[in-house]
């Protein structure tokens, strides 16, 4: 079985766990780390990319609804078993400590609670938003 993490490209560590690509383009820098592992269908549409958040949101919930829990389910767990450790830390670009930052990947960890009940932390350090629930 897996277990699920967020973190941005810039704050991740190996000793995390097994980083995994959930966005449309790859990081333009050289990274200290391997980015073997990608989940395209965890990346926001480029229809959508650049909508306003209440848009932006509404289409990316119902993207994940399209594949559903099972399909990320068992892609996750190919990731896991394929790479011999259970802790995917999904990753993306946003650094979420700044104030009014938000991005997909907290939009998924919600998502995944709601659908299976399992929490996905956050790695890195959130904004008063985040710790306050006033963003996803």
């Amino acid at each position: 079985m897996f277990e699920l993490f967020t973190q941005r490209y810039q704050g991740f560590e190996p000793s995390m766990g097994v980083p995994v690509r959930i966005t449309l383009g790859a990081p333009r820098w050289t990274l200290p780390y391997a980015l073997e592992h990608q989940v395209r269908e965890v990346a926001p549409s480029r229809e959508y990319f650049g909508a306003a958040r209440p848009v932006y949101e509404a289409a990316y919930l119902a993207q994940l609804d399209r594949h559903g829990a099972e399909f990320f389910a068992s892609r996750f767990q190919e990731i896991a078993v394929a790479a011999g450790d259970p802790r995917l830390v999904l990753l993306c670009f946003e650094d979420l400590a700044q104030p009014e930052q938000w991005c997909h990947r907290r939009m998924f960890a919600a998502w995944w609670q709601e659908k299976t009940g399992a929490k996905v932390r956050e790695l890195g350090p959130l904004g008063p938003e985040y710790e306050q629930g006033t963003l996803l």
